[in-house]
C-alpha cells in the first residue's frame, strides 16, 4: 500500500469522536441532528459540522463549516473547524495551511494550536509538533488532559523516533466541551 494511501486509509479509519460520552451528542447533549428552529431558521453551520465530524462524516462537516463561513465569515472558529475536517480527510496540507490562517486571526486559540500539532505529527515533522503542542498547552494552562497527552506522546516521539505505545492516540479538540481523537499508528 503506497504512503498516500496508507495515510488515507489510516486516516478515515482513524479518527474518532469523543464528544462527552461515546454516543456523540452535541453541545446541547442531543446525539441527533439538528432540527429546524421554529420560524424554519437553519441551525448554526459550526453546530452541525461539529456533530457531523463526530459522527465521521467529514465531507459533510467540510459543507457545513463553509455555510458558516458563509454565515459568519472566516473566524477562527470556522478557519479551525474547516483545518480539522480536511486533516479528517487526508487532506493534510490543506488542514496546515487553514489552521495556521486560523492563528493568524487569533493567536490564542488553543484548538488550533493542538489540532496544527496534529497534522504537524501526520506529517512527520515532530520537533514543530512539540513546539506547537507546548504553546497549546500554555495557552490553556494545561487544563487539557488531551493536550497534555498529545504533547506527552510527541516528546516521546522526539526522542525516540522509532517510539510506539501501544495506544498513540493524538486528540483533536475544538472549542466546547468536545474532543474528536485522531488514532497514531506511529
Amino acid at each position: 500500500m503506497t504512503g498516500h494511501n496508507r495515510a488515507a486509509a489510516f486516516l478515515s479509519l482513524a479518527l474518532l469522536a469523543a464528544c462527552g460520552n461515546a454516543g456523540g451528542p452535541g453541545l446541547d447533549g442531543n446525539p441527533y441532528a439538528p432540527a429546524l428552529r421554529a420560524r424554519g431558521e437553519s441551525v448554526d453551520g459550526l453546530i452541525v459540522g461539529h456533530r457531523l465530524m463526530a459522527a465521521g462524516e467529514y465531507d459533510l462537516a467540510l459543507k457545513a463549516y463553509y455555510r458558516a463561513a458563509a454565515e459568519h465569515g472566516t473566524s477562527v472558529d470556522v478557519l479551525s473547524a474547516i483545518g480539522s475536517a480536511n486533516l479528517g480527510l487526508g487532506r493534510l496540507g490543506q488542514a496546515e495551511l487553514l489552521l495556521r490562517r486560523a492563528l493568524e486571526v487569533d493567536q490564542t486559540f488553543v484548538p488550533a494550536w493542538n489540532n496544527l500539532g496534529v497534522v504537524l505529527m501526520e506529517r512527520g515533522k515532530i520537533g514543530e509538533a512539540v513546539e506547537t503542542f507546548k504553546r497549546a498547552y500554555a495557552l490553556d494552562s494545561g487544563e487539557s488532559a488531551r493536550i497534555r497527552d498529545n504533547l506527552r506522546l510527541a516528546l516521546a516521539k522526539l526522542d525516540n523516533p522509532s517510539y510506539s505505545e501501544p495506544d498513540n492516540n493524538f486528540a483533536l479538540v475544538r472549542r466546547g466541551s468536545g474532543e474528536y481523537l485522531l488514532l497514531s499508528e506511529h
